[in-house]
């Protein structure tokens, strides 16, 4: 099951990276999530993917699951639900001003 974690870790990380680099700035922010993404399964699957009963007191169970990954896990996906959410509004605002969303034009001109 790891194996196929890793897998889908690295299609993540690799898409990611590919959407990164483009010019577009849709792109960008779309690279951006899906590397978030990729850090919460890879969080996942290094806290070892194993089965066992709730750390609650009151029961007697033989293992227990760690519940500290999955609650990173969970504020990671808060946090990164309101920052793409604030790119998004970030890059339609810039596309309402300047009427393109491409990085080259939205750099600007340099003075040499």
């Amino acid at each position: 099951m790891e194996l196929y974690m890793s897998l889908a870790i690295g299609v993540l990380f690799a898409v990611g990276v590919y959407l990164i680099l483009s010019k577009s700035l849709l792109r960008i922010i779309l690279g951006t999530s899906l590397i978030s993404h990729g850090v919460n399964l890879l969080l996942l699957t290094t806290a070892k993917l194993k089965t066992g009963a709730a750390p609650l007191l009151g029961e007697q169970a033989k293992s227990y699951v760690d519940p500290l990954p999955q609650a990173l896990i969970l504020t990671s996906i808060v946090i990164s639900f309101g920052v793409t959410s604030f790119f998004f509004v970030l890059a339609y605002k810039a596309y309402q001003r300047l009427g393109t969303d491409d990085m080259e034009e939205l750099r600007g001109e340099e003075d040499e």
